[in-house]
């Protein structure tokens, strides 16, 4: 699987505010997608806590994460429309069919077509398909970046926990 390089945090200091934020955003998607490398299906979906968080979970949920705020917030489509789960719980959820490698990869693909939905679009341009209602893409950026780092922290917890178990 190719995954999207990205510069270093440092490299950044001096660019502009967007490209910061995109390099913070990357480097977070590549963290959070790659907590399932070198783990078994079985590792990737072990429970560990009482709620469905399983690492295959967190990175499935943050694919529904990364489709909700930038392609239903640009789109204006709906959620059903777009064939995504009604809330985040369910984005949790996984299926006989769901494994590490599919999963990633739609994150990944996920993450691209994000990219690419708000190319062009400036910091304090409107989205306006959010359930909240209209919001500049800053704002959805800096959510966004918040909830990938909520999750890569639990990855990281989660993951130590499966490794320790073997």
């Amino acid at each position: 699987m190719t995954r999207p390089a990205t510069p270093p945090v440092d490299d950044v200091v001096a660019q502009p505010l967007r490209e910061q934020f995109e390099v913070f955003l990357d480097q977070h998607r590549l963290m959070l997608t790659a907590c399932l490398d070198g783990l078994t299906e079985e590792q990737a979906r072990r429970r560990l806590v009482p709620s469905d968080t399983t690492l295959l979970g967190l990175v499935k949920h943050a694919t529904f994460v990364e489709r909700v705020w930038f392609e239903e917030a640009v789109t204006c489509r709906s959620r059903a429309d777009l064939g995504l789960e009604a809330g985040p719980a369910e984005s949790f959820v996984l299926h006989p069919d769901d494994t590490t490698a599919s999963v990633q990869a739609a994150h990944l693909a996920a993450c691209a077509a994000s990219r690419r939905a708000v190319a062009g679009t400036g910091l304090d341009e409107v989205l306006r398909g959010n359930r909240r209602g209209p919001l500049p893409l800053r704002w959805v950026y800096l959510h966004v970046l918040r909830e990938l780092a909520q999750h890569c922290g639990h990855a990281d917890v989660l993951r130590e926990q499966v490794l320790a178990q073997g």
